[in-house]
C-alpha cells in the first residue's frame, strides 16, 4: 500500500492503517488469540501503519498489539500512540470498564495529564506495555477541555522530544475539527488524526482543518470513516458517532447506499476511499477485531470506483461539489 512521508526525517503513514481499539476489548471482549490473529490478517494484506492508545481497554490494546508486532522488522512499520491520559492502579475489588466502552476490567483509572512530566511518563509507559524501544508518531489525546495546558506544557514537551529523537512525529488526535485547526495554526505539528469529521456523512473537517494543512503541509489521518458502524451497514439500530442513528441520518445512509450499488460499490468502499481525495490526506485509519474484517476493510481500498458515481453522489447533494474526490486526486498527481 502507498505511504505518505510526514517530514524530511519523520516516519512515513500508510494509505489503510490498522486502528487497535478494538485489540483493547472495544464493546465486546475478543481473545488474545484473535488479537493476534487481526495483526497477522493486516501484515499479510500490506498494512504497515498501527495505532493504539493507553485509554483503549486500559492498556491491554497496547500489550496486545506491542506483542503482535515484536517479531517484525522495527524499521518496516510505523506505530502511533497517545498522550494526555495515565493509567493509574486501583485497589480491588474490580467492576468493568464498560461505561467507558471497553470490556475489560477496572483495575486501573483514566488520569488526565497534559503537563510536560505527563508527556514523559505517558511516552515512557506505553513503551513498557507495547515492549518496543520508540514510537513513531504521538499524538495528543481528545485534549477537549484542556486546551490550554495542551498548547503550553504538553505540545513544547513534545516537541523537545522531537527534537531529541525519543519521538518521530507528533500531533494531535480529537473527534472534532476546530480545535485541530488551531494546532496546525499555531505550533509545528507534523500530522492530525481526525476522526469522523470527513466522511461520506460528515465533510465538517473540509472547512478550516483541511485547508489549513494542505497550505502548512501538515498530514490528516482521517479516523472513524465509518462513522460508527452506519456506513459500514446502515440499518435500523445502527451507530452514528456511537450514538443510535437519527432516523435523518439513517435516510441518508441508505440514500448513499443506493447511489453506490447503482455502480456496484459497496458503501464501506467508497467510506474508506472518499478521504484520500483531499491532498491533505495521508491515509485512513480503521479499527478491526478480527483477521476478516481487516481482509475485507484491504479488499474495499482496491475496489475501483468509477468517477461518474462521485458526480452522481454530487449532482444529488450528496456531497459537496468542492469536496475533492479520489479520481480526481490521483488524476492531479499521477497516481
Amino acid at each position: 500500500m502507498r505511504s505518505t512521508e510526514l517530514g524530511p526525517t519523520a516516519p512515513a503513514v500508510g494509505e489503510l492503517s490498522l486502528g487497535a481499539a478494538p485489540l483493547g476489548n472495544l464493546f465486546h471482549a475478543i481473545s488474545d488469540e484473535d488479537a493476534a490473529a487481526t495483526v497477522e490478517a493486516a501484515w499479510a494484506c500490506g498494512i504497515r501503519s498501527f495505532d493504539t492508545a493507553p485509554h483503549y481497554g486500559l492498556g491491554l490494546s497496547e500489550r496486545r498489539l506491542g506483542a503482535a508486532l515484536r517479531t517484525r522488522p522495527r524499521d518496516q512499520y510505523t506505530l502511533s500512540t497517545k498522550v494526555g491520559r495515565l493509567l493509574r492502579p486501583l485497589t480491588g475489588p474490580h467492576a468493568d470498564d464498560r461505561a467507558n466502552g471497553f470490556a475489560v476490567p477496572a483495575t486501573h483509572e483514566r488520569v488526565w495529564d497534559f503537563t510536560a512530566r505527563g508527556m514523559r511518563v505517558g511516552v515512557e509507559e506505553s513503551l513498557t506495555r507495547l515492549g518496543l524501544d520508540r514510537v513513531d508518531i504521538v499524538y495528543l489525546h481528545d485534549p477537549d477541555d484542556h486546551e490550554r495546558e495542551a498548547l503550553d506544557y504538553a505540545y513544547p514537551e513534545l516537541e523537545r522530544m522531537r527534537a531529541e529523537g525519543t519521538v518521530g512525529a507528533i500531533g494531535v488526535g480529537m473527534n472534532q475539527a476546530e480545535m485541530p485547526a488551531r494546532f496546525i495554526r499555531d505550533t509545528d505539528v507534523d500530522v492530525v488524526l481526525l476522526a469522523g469529521r470527513y466522511s461520506l456523512l460528515d465533510q465538517s473537517g473540509l472547512a478550516s482543518l483541511l485547508p489549513q494543512a494542505e497550505r502548512r503541509g501538515v498530514s490528516v489521518v482521517v479516523g472513524g470513516v465509518f462513522n460508527s458502524g452506519l456506513l459500514a451497514d446502515p440499518k435500523p439500530g445502527a451507530t452514528f458517532d456511537y450514538a443510535p442513528a437519527s432516523a435523518r441520518m439513517l435516510e441518508r445512509a441508505l440514500v448513499l447506499r443506493n447511489v453506490c450499488e447503482d455502480f456496484a460499490v459497496p458503501l464501506r468502499a467508497a467510506a474508506l476511499q472518499f478521504p484520500l481525495g483531499h491532498p491533505a490526506v495521508a491515509g485512513v485509519v480503521l479499527g478491526a477485531r478480527t483477521a476478516a474484517e481487516v481482509v475485507d476493510a484491504a479488499a474495499m481500498m482496491r475496489h475501483h470506483i468509477p468517477s461518474d458515481m462521485w458526480l452522481t453522489l454530487r449532482s444529488r447533494g450528496l456531497l459537496p461539489w468542492n469536496a475533492p474526490v479520489p479520481d480526481r486526486h490521483r488524476d492531479e498527481d499521477g497516481r
